[in-house]
This record gives C-alpha cells, structure tokens and sequence, in this order.
C-alpha cells in the first residue's frame, strides 16, 4: 500500500493522539500521551498517509540552529516494517538540512531496558543511521533508563 508524506505542518496533535493511543506498548502513560500531544500542537509534524488515513507521524524540535531532536515519532503497528518511519525520517531530515540542521537526536529506552519493542525501535534508528551516543539511566526515573542516539545529517544541496 503506497504511503504519502505530509509535512511539516504545525497543529497537528487531532492527528497524532489517536496514533499515540494506539500503541500502548510505547506509549502507555496517560500523562505522557497528555504532553506529547500539547506539544506535537506547536512542532513541525510530518504525517504518513496510507489510503488518506493518517498511519504515522514524526515530529521534531529545534535544539539549535544546527541541531534537531525527534520529539516523538508514531507508526500504527499494522503498518511497522512496511518502510512508513524510513519514509517519514528521510522527509524530516531533507527538511531539516535545508534548515541548515547538521545533527540529529533521538531519545529512547536504552538497552539496559528488557523491553523488545523497544529494542526493536533502537534496531531501526541503528538501520537508519543514528548511532549510540550517551545512555541517561536516570533521565526518565530509574525503571526507564534513556539512550541518546544521534546522526550527522548531510549539508543541503
């Protein structure tokens, strides 16, 4: 099923909420959910359509004028694997080196974490390109130890 990409567009928490919602397995705190989706409202979102429905999304926030952080990115379980985050980050990070961003981060469970989604999440940043950068064991409170991954992102063309 072919997959569109929007984006970015600012106000797009409607969008993105019931994405959250639909993956307890990452997303399974109600005050989490309540955050993100306050902030998504005011990020540059990208949106993953399949069949005019929206299937993912990738958000992100300027840490710098050179670098970047995915605040928070979501893809329906149904559609993993089928090349939706690969799609979403390429548009993100054309966008971003064309803002003349050079570095890019990400933020997730490291792997002192036993979940396997969660080490299934890190497997795709790896595929993609991020690398291990610093693990955070307290960051997020003692039982969600943080990794940083981070990735240099080509100059603009």
């Amino acid at each position: 099923m072919p997959v569109t990409i929007q984006g970015p567009r600012l106000n797009q928490a409607s969008t993105c909420e019931p994405i959250l919602r639909a993956l307890p397995d990452w997303f399974g705190i109600e005050d989490a959910i309540v955050h993100y989706v306050r902030e998504i409202e005011s990020l540059p979102t990208f949106i993953a359509e399949a069949d005019n429905q929206p299937v993912g999304f990738l958000s992100v926030k300027r840490a710098f004028d050179c670098a970047a952080d995915i605040y928070v990115m979501g893809i329906l379980r149904e559609h993993h694997r089928n090349g939706v985050g690969r799609a979403l980050l390429e548009h993100a990070e054309a966008w971003l080196a064309a803002e003349g961003v050079r570095f890019l981060q990400v933020k997730t469970l490291s792997p002192s974490h036993p979940s396997k989604d969660y080490a299934r999440t890190r497997a795709f940043y790896q595929a993609v390109g991020f690398h291990p950068l610093e693990e955070f064991p307290t960051l997020w409170g003692e039982a969600s130890p943080c990794l940083q991954m981070i990735k240099a992102l080509p100059p603009s063309s």
